[in-house]
């Protein structure tokens, strides 16, 4: 295999995932864009065949994004990559080594750290380094890259993306809220792209057949005139298989975004709707600016008058939420019917504010990625094990689809949360698993629990769950919202 001088890699979450960032820097190389490849791979895969890869090309520099999803993975990288070739040039970009770089063994390794948005760092720092001009020091601090000036990676996804993976777009960058839990507090503003420019761009991908898209603006409607832009950008171009997920402020949803909403089908548009707490209190305390009346009036209506897709979100374990607190808000968004409630234990992610309550509230976190909350003041550990093991069987069983009359009748009670959290229990304590449970099984002990505990009649209850057999099957050869395949945990 030919030499290259530059590899940029890093491990994508799973296969349908692929690298925006990577594309970003190559696009901004310039020059060097020639002398570079990339080279992805999925998390899981054992790190001597990354290197194998890796080496194989014989690079002088390799640029390696690292993320919460694969920390630990790129850590043994690294660490392997310099035993093996000491000589070799490792500079190191992403949310995860951004911050809190002196506690991380993986940055005491690289040669070089660059923190913050890259991609024109990157590009100066390996000019340099390919002309023989090494910089002074091993941390480097990003400038704030002017986004009229950053070249666009779209022309870098290849027929293969196109063909099987998430294409990753974006029309701003920043956040003006301050959540404590989330990186993209640190930002203050939000920059927006030449919508212009941006048209174009994607224009060639629909053209070339691109037909998921995933906007990862963290505030896609924060600016609704730019919002309205991009829906109707797309709905004139509408064409079968067309797939649009975006984030959405949730109690920001004026009748001109409605209005264009309603227009298209079902199965083209996803909302992702950051709910994440109705507790005022705990909100106030994280810094989390929402109006909750108009949140709930907008999912209704959105539910009720439109088409599109609602992927709603909680977190478990906000400082000063105890579980009767999360139980009622669950109860409150499970009643405005979204498709999916998603539900996430609380992480400390590096440099996120939310460290600043940890003695208060007593917040006990996993050391290790993805740096999930393991017990509060309010919620002890084996409530926290409760509330991880409700989260992924509510996943299986609800948001999956696949078993709707028999989880409408296990949460048809007062309480949804508390109906499905005695489910929850039951299923532990007779599988003593939370993964590995085949969809087969899963149907067997549901109607055990429907006829056993719920004392429901046996006969009905087999028929409703050939029923739900049968939609699934369904409902899988349909077009339709990409729920597994969209999901990434961008920081």
């Amino acid at each position: 295999m030919a030499a290259t001088d530059i590899v940029l890699t890093t491990l994508n979450a799973r296969y349908a995932h692929c690298s925006f960032a990577l594309r970003y820097l190559m696009a901004n190389l310039g020059e060097l864009e020639g002398r570079a490849k990339i080279l992805e791979f999925d998390a899981g895969l054992r790190t001597p065949e990354i290197i194998e890869a890796v080496l194989s090309l014989k690079p002088r520099i390799v640029g390696i994004g690292v993320y919460v999803w694969n920390a630990l993975e790129c850590r043994s990288l690294v660490t392997e990559l310099k035993r093996l070739r000491p000589e070799l040039i490792i500079i190191l970009g992403g949310p995860e080594v951004s911050h809190e770089t002196a506690e991380q063994r993986i940055c005491r390794d690289a040669d070089y750290v660059i923190t913050g948005e890259g991609e024109l760092a990157f590009a100066g720092l390996v000019s340099r380094l390919l002309s023989g001009s090494a910089p002074v020091g091993k941390l480097i601090a990003a400038p704030v890259p002017d986004l009229n000036l950053l070249a666009l990676p779209y022309a870098l996804y290849s027929a293969e993306d196109i063909a099987n993976r998430v294409i990753y777009v974006e029309a701003s960058r920043g956040c003006p809220f301050a959540c404590d839990f989330c990186l993209s507090s640190l930002d203050g503003v939000v920059r927006a792209f030449p919508l212009e420019k941006l048209f174009g761009e994607w224009d060639k991908l629909l053209n070339r057949g691109a037909r998921r898209f995933k906007f990862v603006d963290r505030t896609f409607n924060l600016d609704i005139n730019t919002a309205c832009a991009i829906l109707k950008f797309f709905f004139e171009r509408l064409r079968p298989g067309l797939f649009l997920h975006f984030e959405m402020v949730p109690d920001r949803f004026p009748d001109e975004l409605y209005e264009l909403v309603k227009k298209f089908p079902a199965g083209a548009l996803q909302f992702e709707i950051g709910i994440q707490t109705f507790n005022e209190a705990a909100a106030a305390r994280i810094n989390r600016r929402q109006d909750n009346a108009a949140a709930e009036k907008n999912i209704l209506r959105l539910r009720r008058e439109t088409s599109a897709y609602l992927h709603a979100d909680l977190i478990i374990g906000l400082p000063g939420e105890d579980l009767a607190g999360f139980a009622a808000g669950f109860d409150r968004l499970a009643a405005l019917g979204p498709h999916e409630i998603q539900v996430g234990l609380l992480k400390r992610l590096r440099g996120a504010p939310i460290s600043r309550h940890d003695e208060e509230w007593g917040m006990v976190y996993s050391p290790y990625p993805p740096y999930e909350l393991r017990e509060n003041k309010l919620l002890d550990f084996f409530t926290i094990q409760r509330l991880r093991r409700f989260a992924r069987y509510w996943d299986l069983i609800v948001n999956s689809g696949v078993f709707r009359e028999t989880a409408k009748l296990i949460c048809g009670g007062d309480s949804p949360f508390h109906d499905f959290l005695a489910f929850s229990d039951w299923l532990y304590g007779r599988t003593r698993q939370t993964h590995a449970i085949s969809r087969s099984r899963l149907r067997e002990l549901l109607l055990v629990y429907l006829t056993e505990v719920l004392k429901q009649p046996a006969g009905p209850m087999a028929a409703m769950s050939e029923r739900d057999a049968s939609n699934s099957t369904r409902n899988s050869k349909e077009p339709g919202p990409q729920r597994q395949s969209m999901r990434h945990n961008h920081n």
